[in-house]
């Protein structure tokens, strides 16, 4: 009689399972805002942009950078990389995220390499902010929804070190951000 009920119970879930209780990998979701960095003196060329780190900023941050960042604010894949595209994912709860981009960064120890608390960074600061609208957009049952960026607008704030970013330039003219898979601003440098 166990038998019969254990083999009927697995029966039972392996068949309401349905196709489209689950989101394909292909289905796109909510976007990230992407970014090519292009040479100032000639727009067309892609620049790198050399030991770049992107700090996520939270709203009790401080700006220039000069102490600890809790470990879960970077940006792993851009950490201390040469790179000419960057993908930056948005807050889909909020109408703004900001960022903290350090070019040529490095971590200074303060000469004592065993103790972390008074390290700091070096390197070129920019703050970079994103105001935007938001629109939730019905996908599937199994996707859920996905949150569509409208009505774009970037601040930079420089650090003391001056600007290392000097243009940004939309790439569509309605300032909206869907698809994953285009460039949507260029920051030239």
């Amino acid at each position: 009689m166990k038998k019969i009920i254990l083999l009927l119970l697995t029966f039972t879930i392996l068949t309401t399972c349905e196709r489209d209780d689950l989101c394909p990998e292909s289905t796109p979701t909510t976007p990230s805002m992407i970014v090519d960095f292009k040479d100032n003196n000639i727009i067309e060329n892609s620049k790198s942009v050399f030991n770049l780190i992107i700090i996520g900023v939270e709203d009790d941050s401080v700006f220039p950078l000069s102490t600890n960042v809790p470990e879960d604010s970077f940006l792993r894949e851009f950490s201390g990389t040469d790179l000419n595209q960057i993908s930056l994912p948005l807050k889909t709860d909020e109408d703004q995220t900001q960022f903290i981009l350090i070019k040529e960064f490095e971590i200074d120890d303060n000469d004592t390499p065993d103790d972390f608390s008074d390290d700091f960074f070096t390197g070129n600061q920019e703050l970079l902010t994103i105001n935007y609208t938001r629109e939730d957009l019905y996908v599937s049952r199994a996707c859920g929804y996905k949150t569509i960026f409208k009505t774009i607008n970037i601040n930079i704030d420089s650090g003391t070190d001056g600007p290392w970013i000097f243009q940004t330039i939309p790439q569509n003219d309605n300032l909206i951000i869907e698809d994953e898979t285009i460039t949507h601003y260029i920051f030239s440098h």
